[in-house]
């Protein structure tokens, strides 16, 4: 159960007494004696401690383990930025403002509020209503809960928080951290300039403006004895930068991943799957992937070891070869689950090796489809060893000739359900399936540096954004289903997470309503996204349309097979700015409102502006952001920012523009990401005016710089160069100058 609000049972934090500073840290004491810590976490970035060890100065209560799970929830714990604290009169009350360049938390100690500034102007302030708490504990001596609750602005959106399939501002939604249906991320921002993220693994209740409860507030509830807040000021890219630098950013995701994936149909074996596969090599539709459906290929069973299912792989060799003769790659299921059937579950639970009831015997879960219906116990992977055991079982199967792993494990974990390190509850529910990804991709990465894999998952859970790929939500096959289906990408990427991935169809749902023109319109949006899956499933397959609707759809998979250069080198400047490759227009243009009510329009990368259809009909309406020009991909056309059109896109025209001042590179058409050259990926080179910005590009060599009215680009050797209008391109040995046509 969420812990439920209720001012009655907070004390608000009434005063507040210096201690001490430094030019990062300044150190308070509450009239109850609490201690509290303000840290200049780095530029932009304000951290508020109590209870934890960095606030005591000792170690946090309870065990060791405890403080080392928190810790690494952090890829970096200290602080790096300087500030200056001042005394300040604050609201006609005592207090401070520690003064970070433009951005300044300011404290009133009496009581205990918080204000957020930013080049002079507040952007986020604890509640002034009196029914809510601005800060309050249910007990200051011993504290067990914390509400914080901040004003919000009238028609002030909030973003991030996890994935949605219903709207991209949070508004007006209650998140519970720890529960599946949530598909919470602990990440919240607002286009006017703050973000938060609360550090911890128990339970977190955001009320997000809720109409029947405070719907000018925004009331964040934490189940924790220790408070440890982050506070951020900046454009919403600044604050995904700061809080990936913070908590961790993306691995490297694989070549071959990017290219177009094949999930099993339900109730069919490898057999029918390897028949859609040569299909779709036959046909010319190109492909690098398959993936098998659950339940999980292989458990522990007699012996300590994982051993294939014989009844779907009596012969996995055999199997796994037929895929690796059509050039593929092959994702199987996984699970850290062992059947209670198997004669390993009693040795296991003798070695402490899974997780326990309240009694201190090994806690029995219910079948799911993972695990084939069947009960199980979970494999306890706070447990350094049966985390390694794990790890190197899965690098086994991998060596065997599978090339990556899926694998969803949220589901509800009961209260009392006990980990080695003491973990239970709501912790438990939040860690777990952060430790099973954590391990399947150091499996995967194993030895690659940078670290490089895939983990199919859908699950969610702080620090996700480390893994470099979400699996796709699973919607109606209607036109509402496809918009559902991007909201789902473009709320993930609001909350840090760098790729989604996008389903075309899906065979859970029925299959009538998908016609010709919204499948193309589904596989458009696929195109022009971070990954995307087909299912083998009659009613959708490309050529399950008639050959109008194929030949446009072959049409479309040459242009995603063109785009993976590109695409992927987005996903690698991920790892050095947290900026998701489906970036929505509050992330992206933050001061242009009137771009936030077109939602589903969105930025693959810097350089593309999408406006996928999701109605029917051919007339699609596009707005351009302020402050840019923007080019049509089909016309060569110029379009000035701040204006709306309306185009006339047939099945066979993508509503696709690119941003001026970038530059879009493709690589050559492809069945398959193997016959890439990877010493020329590259195949062309399109302007979109006179380029100012280095372009996103795998690997990326190409250098741009500005000089008397030209651009100079170097890294350009042997590619087509085409300029929009107005330009000529002419080429001086490695180097490429672009000019004004005379």
């Amino acid at each position: 159960m969420p812990l439920q609000f209720d001012s009655s049972r907070y004390q608000r934090l009434e005063s507040l007494s210096l201690n001490t500073t430094s030019p990062s840290a300044v150190r308070f004491t509450t009239d109850q004696g609490q201690p509290v810590l303000v840290e200049a976490s780095a530029p932009g970035v304000f951290r508020l401690s109590m209870g934890t060890p960095a606030a005591t100065g000792k170690p946090a209560s309870g065990s060791a383990t405890r403080a080392a799970a928190l810790h690494d929830l952090l890829a970096r714990d200290e602080a790096i930025g300087e500030a200056v604290v001042e005394q300040a009169d604050v609201a006609g009350q005592p207090g401070w403002r520690i003064v970070q360049g433009d951005n300044v938390l300011e404290i009133a100690a009496n009581p205990v509020r918080l204000a957020l500034y930013r080049k002079g102007q507040q952007v986020l302030a604890s509640s002034a209503d009196q029914d809510l708490c601005p800060l309050g504990t249910e007990d200051a001596a011993a504290p067990t809960s914390w509400a914080l609750c901040f004003d919000l602005a009238a028609g002030e959106a909030v973003h991030g928080l996890g994935e949605s399939r219903i709207m991209l501002d949070r508004r007006a939604e209650r998140v519970v951290s720890d529960e599946a249906e949530s598909r919470a991320l602990p990440l919240a921002w607002s286009p006017r300039g703050w973000g938060l993220y609360v550090n911890t693994l128990e339970s977190v209740v955001h009320d997000i403006g809720l109409p029947e409860f405070a719907p000018d507030s925004y009331v964040v509830t934490v189940a924790d004895a220790q408070l440890d807040v982050f506070l951020f000021v900046g454009e919403p890219a600044e604050i995904l930068n700061q809080y990936t630098q913070l908590t961790g950013r993306a691995g490297q995701p694989t070549l071959w991943s990017m290219g177009t994936w094949l999930h099993q149909a339900p109730d069919t074996g490898a057999e029918q799957l390897a028949a859609v596969a040569g299909q779709m090599r036959s046909r010319g539709v190109p492909l690098d992937a398959v993936s098998f459906r659950p339940p999980a290929a292989w458990e522990i069973r007699a012996k300590l070891n994982l051993e294939w299912d014989a009844a779907r792989f009596p012969d996995p060799r055999q199997v796994l070869g037929e895929f690796k003769g059509l050039d593929l790659k092959v994702c199987a299921p996984g699970f850290p689950g062992v059947p209670t059937h198997s004669p390993m579950f009693a040795e296991l639970e003798d070695k402490g090796w899974l997780l326990t009831d309240e009694s201190g015997a090994a806690q029995v879960f219910a079948g799911v489809p993972a695990s084939a219906g069947v009960a199980f116990g979970l494999l306890d992977l706070t447990h350094r060893d049966v985390w390694t055991f794990w790890r190197d079982k899965i690098r086994q199967v991998m060596d065997e000739g599978v090339d990556a792993v899926s694998c969803d494990i949220q589901f509800d974990i009961p209260d009392g359900v006990e980990a080695r390190n003491g973990d239970t509850g709501a912790r438990l529910r939040t860690a777990y399936p952060m430790l099973v990804k954590r391990c399947l991709f150091e499996a995967a990465a194993w030895n690659k540096t940078p670290p490089e894999g895939v983990v199919w998952s859908r699950d969610l859970f702080p620090t996700g954004q480390r893994l470099p790929m979400q699996a796709p939500v699973s919607v109606p096959n209607t036109w509402e289903g496809l918009a559902e289906s991007l909201r789902a990408a473009l709320t993930a990427g609001a909350s840090g997470l760098p790729a989604h991935a996008h389903d075309i169809g899906s065979p859970q749902h029925p299959r009538d309503a998908m016609t010709p023109e919204l499948y193309l319109r589904w596989l458009a949006a696929g195109v022009f996204s971070s990954h995307l899956r087909f299912h083998a499933v009659p009613g959708l397959l490309p050529w399950d349309f008639g050959e109008e609707a194929f030949q446009h759809a072959q049409t479309l998979m040459q242009w995603r097979y063109r785009l993976i250069p590109y695409v992927l080198g987005v996903i690698e400047d991920a790892a050095r700015t947290g900026l998701p490759v489906q970036r929505s227009m509050a992330l992206s243009f933050p001061d242009d409102p009137e771009a936030h009510a077109h939602e589903l329009q969105y930025l693959l990368g810097p350089a593309l502006l999408v406006a996928p259809a999701v109605q029917p009909g051919n007339q699609i309406r596009v707005y351009f952001p302020k402050g840019e020009a923007w080019w049509d991909l089909n016309t060569g056309w110029r379009y000035e920012g701040g204006t709306t059109w309306t185009f006339e896109c047939g099945l066979d025209r993508l509503p696709v523009f690119g941003r001026e001042g970038h530059m879009l590179c493709l690589g050559p058409a492809a069945q398959h990401t193997g016959e890439f050259n990877s010493a020329r990926i590259l195949d062309e080179v399109w302007l979109f005016g006179m380029p100012v910005h280095n372009p996103s590009v795998m690997r990326n060599k190409i250098r741009v710089m500005q000089m008397q009215g030209s651009s100079y680009a170097k890294g350009l050797e042997g590619l087509k160069i085409l300029p929009s209008e107005g330009l000529e391109v002419k080429r001086r040995g490695a180097e490429v100058r672009i000019s004004r046509a005379r």
